[in-house]
């Protein structure tokens, strides 16, 4: 953008609504470079000014490319310098136990305006208005994020819930994997998928009751994990240069735990093509309060209802990227208990307490796939 440009769109983000802000951002640059994806029933047309950022997004969305005629969302990312608008923007608080601004935003008439602090990124959004705006290329995996935070409203207009929970399946029979952050509910599910599994989801699942019973649909997100899952996984090994893995590997199994440097698992590429599944039919629910050193793993079943301290590490509220609308459930933010206690009715939760073992949560959660969800 031009100076001049600059100075009429501040004046816009002053005083005009989402569309009009939106139609600012977007004068004159052309998002001639598409991509269409599909996620579950949703088609999404993503496009834009950078054809190296469609080669990007084609790569990490290898499994859900698609070809159609019409689209239910259409997604633009512009990529152009960081800029922060002249409008008063709130900030978002950080999250408990954080410490990190990382988000301040707006409410313009007809949508949301989110810029993330620390890259400068602009996100817009509205029932027709979904755009990034700023480097994208340096910071593609918000933009990854983006496109999936459109799923994920998409999805909650029609009724899902979001949960805070990692997902696998065997066949037509799913396992939802919840824990408090860190817990390893990611690093399960990738052991889950050695031994046979599909993925679903890595931190993000939805669901929903239908006349067949619980459905679960995960987010087209890969699974991000850290050296020591890596180490302890001889399927994810190649995610990791040999130097750094040697390096790693001396370390003790605590600060293994604690680090938190990332790595993307690219499923096709370390278990095979057509594992990432996206959606299942769910016989159960899975909590891990383990803890390193906790003795013996401890497997039973449990009532959410009466466990508030496990339903609570299952609900995820969706944040600043969810805008409520007419078609919208009102537990679609999160943040209603009883909301998730009917929806997980007649479904088996089950705690995994005591100490960390794998192996045999993996035996655990085998066992109960294979007893039809019984105890």
């Amino acid at each position: 953008m031009t100076e001049s440009n600059l100075a009429e769109t501040d004046r816009m983000m002053t005083e005009s609504n989402l569309a009009e802000l939106a139609a600012g951002l977007t004068a004159g640059q052309a998002a001639e470079h598409r991509l269409q994806l599909a996620f579950g029933d949703c088609r999404m047309d993503f496009r834009s000014n950078s054809a190296e950022l469609i080669v990007r997004m084609r790569t990490y969305f290898s499994g859900f490319l698609a070809s159609f005629s019409a689209a239910d969302l259409t997604v633009v990312a512009l990529e152009a310098p960081a800029w922060r608008p002249d409008r008063a923007l709130t900030t978002k608080e950080p999250d408990p136990g954080k410490r990190k601004v990382k988000e301040e935003y707006s409410d313009p008439t007809g949508g949301r305006l989110v810029r993330k602090v620390l890259t400068g990124m602009l996100f817009l959004m509205g029932p027709e208005v979904h755009l990034a705006y700023g480097p994208c290329l340096a910071n593609d995996n918000q933009v990854v994020n983006f496109l999936n935070s459109r799923y994920i409203q998409w999805l909650l207009e029609r009724n899902w819930l979001l949960c805070h929970a990692a997902g696998v399946s065997r066949g037509d029979r799913g396992l939802a994997l919840a824990g408090v952050s860190g817990a390893g509910k990611s690093t399960l599910a990738l052991h889950l998928m050695a031994d046979g599994l599909d993925f679903v989801s890595n931190d993000r699942l939805l669901i929903r009751r239908r006349e067949d019973g619980l459905t679960m649909s995960g987010v087209a997100k890969l699974p991000r994990i850290n050296p020591g899952t890596a180490l302890n996984n001889p399927a994810l090994q190649k995610v990791m240069p040999r130097q750094e893995a040697k390096a790693f590997a001396k370390l003790p199994q605590k600060d293994l735990w604690a680090l938190e440097h990332k790595y993307d698992v690219f499923i096709d590429n370390c278990f095979g093509r057509d594992r990432f599944r996206l959606s299942s039919a769910m016989a159960g629910l899975v909590v891990l309060t383990w803890t390193l050193g906790g003795g013996k793993p401890l497997v039973r079943q449990v009532d959410p209802a009466q466990r508030p301290d496990l339903l609570a590490a299952f609900m995820k509220s969706p944040g600043l990227f969810y805008l409520p609308n007419g078609n919208s459930s009102p537990a679609a933010a999160g943040q209603d208990p009883q909301a998730y206690i009917e929806v997980l009715a007649g479904t088996p939760v089950y705690e995994i307490a005591g100490g960390v073992d794998f192996e045999r949560a993996v035996l655990a959660c085998r066992e109960l796939l294979s007893a039809g969800g019984g105890e």
